[in-house]
């Protein structure tokens, strides 16, 4: 199945959940891409129409009442890879602006392009690792908003993420079926208090479709320490937690 036909099988398996024009027109679009570039980049396992639907589209919008809540003015997401879940937020929340950060550059030079064709002015992409943006002025410190799926366990992703959050904001990370007294819940609790972080919160997916899949919230009580994040790769060896 081609990708062009791949992304009207997502549309159709969305539609009634969500905005159908000129929303679902972008999602196509990117979907589309997403499918056309996998061919010669490995971006994503799941090709498949209806598992595109719900494996990236619907995990990934199934956070904006959650976002909205949060009310953020500017938003990072870390290991965005293919684009997921930071596009399909960006083209749902065009009013905030979206900084997608990847460590491959080839997967950046994609995502730019990506973001170029669909016409996403709210949306900048960083080809860097997290624990450089964490230490760069420019960077620490200065969002509200990081999202994160598939990107690390819950002690390492608070050291990528927290240093980018300035007080009163919050990590947003797409988890599976977690549990408060679960080995990887005390861990996160131990890194987000050394860095800054308030305790974990757990919040269901609420959609059927999407199992058991939890978001994990962190609020950014206060600054973190200036030795955080380590240098880069360290924070994959010794977790705080």
């Amino acid at each position: 199945m081609s990708a062009v036909n791949a992304a009207h099988a997502a549309r159709k398996a969305l539609e009634g959940l969500w905005p159908t024009e000129p929303f679902f027109d972008a999602l196509e679009q990117y979907v589309a891409l997403l499918l056309e570039a996998n061919e010669t980049i490995n971006l994503t396992r799941v090709v498949e129409p209806d598992a595109v639907a719900r494996l990236h589209l619907l995990d990934a919008l199934a956070a904006l009442p959650l976002l909205d809540a949060l009310g953020p003015t500017n938003a990072i997401d870390l290991g965005s890879g293919g684009g997921v879940p930071g596009l399909p937020l960006a083209i749902a929340r065009r009013s905030v602006p979206w900084t997608l950060v990847d460590s491959s550059a080839k997967k950046a030079t994609l995502l730019r392009r990506f973001a170029d064709e669909l016409a996403l002015a709210n949306v900048s992409v960083r080809a860097e690792r997290a624990e450089l943006l964490g230490r760069a002025s420019a960077h620490r410190e200065r969002y509200d908003l990081v999202t994160a799926r598939a990107c690390a366990a819950l002690p390492v992703l608070a050291e990528y993420a927290l240093p980018l959050l300035q007080p009163g904001g919050h990590l947003v990370a797409w988890k599976g079926p977690l549990l408060e007294n679960d080995a990887e819940v005390r861990a996160g609790n131990t890194a987000c208090a050394l860095l800054g972080g308030g305790p974990l919160r757990l919040a269901d997916a609420g959609h059927d479709a999407l199992g058991a899949r939890r978001f994990v919230i962190v609020e950014k009580l206060s600054p973190t320490a200036a030795g955080f994040p380590r240098r880069p790769g360290v924070p994959a060896r010794r977790p705080l937690g």
